[in-house]
């Protein structure tokens, strides 16, 4: 009998614990708590946004002959929000065939260093281009691919920089050109620089 009786000391012992446990575990989920929210953690992208000036025709000239020449300026401005970085490239036609878009010359100059306030009459700023309408590959300054490539132009938050851009038809053009004709496009093409 004392192996019964010690069994059931043995089971009253472990229902006595198993009770104290409980007790103690519920005594332990009374805390004093508090929290606090953090709102208004708003976002926002910025934007890229070049604008050019002239939109349209930034050189053009009718009834060239050879000698001729066509200056112009072109203000480019960064009106976005985030630093970026352009570049320029162009397509022209050849639809009569007399290539006239190969034989004009282009030059493009950041604004003339000696007298910026007008700002392409002297046409002495830095070469950025030279030759002719379309280039290779349609490259005139700096490359679109994405990141940063050599020839490339920055511009930060709001600021904008002046181009000078000459077409000249050489003296040298001879009677293959009379009459000829072409049109080019220039296409400005900007990415962010922050985190490219």
């Amino acid at each position: 009998m004392q192996i019964k009786h010690a069994g059931r000391k043995l089971a009253l012992t472990v229902l006595v614990l198993l009770a104290l446990a409980v007790f103690l575990t519920a005594g332990t989920m009374a805390l004093f708590t508090d929290a606090q929210g953090v709102p208004g953690n708003g976002f926002t992208t910025g934007t890229i946004d070049l604008t050019t000036a002239p939109t349209s025709a930034v050189v053009t000239l009718g009834n060239m002959a050879p000698g001729d020449v066509t200056t112009n300026s072109l203000v480019v401005s960064n009106a976005g929000t985030l630093p970026l970085r352009y570049a320029i490239t162009s397509v022209a036609t050849n639809a009569d065939a007399k290539g006239l878009k190969d034989q004009l010359v282009l030059d493009v100059k950041s604004v003339d260093v000696t007298t910026p306030a007008v700002p392409c009459d002297n046409f002495d700023g830095t070469q950025l281009y030279a030759g002719d309408l379309d280039s290779v590959g349609g490259k005139l300054i700096g490359d679109n691919a994405q990141g940063a490539q050599a020839g490339d132009r920055s511009l930060a938050i709001s600021s904008n920089e002046t181009l000078c851009v000459r077409a000249s038809l050489p003296s040298s053009t001879g009677n293959a050109y009379a009459g000829a004709t072409t049109t080019a496009t220039f296409t400005f093409d900007s990415e962010q620089t922050a985190n490219n």
